[in-house]
């Protein structure tokens, strides 16, 4: 059986489908995933709306041969944008072990429509949708460029993300060698033009810090912070890390206060108990 280290080095953002229709079968087990829950720390439920891509007039100009979209709709309210964050990509993994792609879209479609047909309320944002489907044989030539030019097989090395004790000091080569694979599986987190922009301080063996550096330009009312969300996606990953290997992680809003550099924000923490 695949690790999650598997999964999450296996998936790709997938532009380019199959043309065809997500099977009923498939269908049918996404919709019982969806329908019973997708949860995350925060407690903030995330709504998920399936919608057929021809029925509903949807496209983007980025995306060749989908049939189907999901749409996520989250309460504006403090924290939203990572639990968005963290609940989507619970369901981008589940998608990717049934052979079925996606790709985080906030930006190339459009919106408004979307919104309408998602059944947008007041008070509610949509961050992201994704297209569902089996990716086809060949890239288009348009992802093959989109991906070159975001360098979407690339990350930062776990010095440049992971730091101990403060933002002053990175993790040591021991220390990255004895959780390499809990590394690996943040490092390779899907992030919007793959910013990658997390930053983890260990405290001790068991807690955790995480923090957001920010960029400008990531921020709008229609879709929250969007790096907010890229956090939320590596927290995910960090926690369903820890729940494969037999430990429960408890996640908590507590800023220690430690200095940080600037441009660099307080999300959450991880405690491993």
């Amino acid at each position: 059986m695949a690790t999650l280290k598997d999964i999450v080095k296996d998936r790709r953002s997938v532009r380019t489908f199959d043309g065809n229709q997500i099977s009923p079968e498939d269908r049918a087990k996404l919709e019982e995933y969806i329908n019973a829950g997708i949860s995350n720390p925060f407690g903030i439920p995330v709504e998920f709306v399936l919608l057929d891509a021809e029925a509903h007039g949807l496209s983007s100009q980025v995306i060749v041969g989908e049939k189907l979209y999901v749409a996520g709709k989250v309460a504006k309210v403090p924290y939203a944008d990572v639990a968005f964050g963290y609940s989507f990509e619970r369901l981008v993994l589940r998608a990717w072990t049934m052979g079925i792609g996606t790709t985080w879209i906030g930006g190339t479609m459009k919106r408004e429509h979307f919104e309408k047909e998602a059944g947008l309320k007041d008070g509610e944002m949509m961050p992201c949708v994704s297209p569902l489907g089996y990716p086809a044989k060949k890239k288009s030539i348009r992802e093959a460029m989109m991906r070159k030019g975001v360098g979407a097989d690339n990350r930062m090395p776990a010095e440049k993300l992971f730091f101990d004790g403060s933002f002053d000091t990175p993790l040591s080569g021991k220390m990255q060698q004895e959780i390499a694979d809990l590394i690996e599986v943040v490092r390779w987190a899907p992030s919007a033009v793959n910013k990658q922009p997390w930053r983890i301080v260990r405290a001790t063996d068991s807690l955790y810090h995480f923090y957001e550096k920010k960029d400008r330009g990531y921020v709008s009312e229609a879709t929250g912070d969007l790096q907010k969300i890229d956090v939320g996606i590596a927290l995910c990953h960090f926690v369903m890390y820890l729940e494969e290997q037999g430990k429960k992680a408890e996640v908590l809003v507590s800023d220690p206060g430690i200095h940080i550099p600037d441009g660099v924000e307080y999300i959450a923490s991880v405690q491993v108990v």
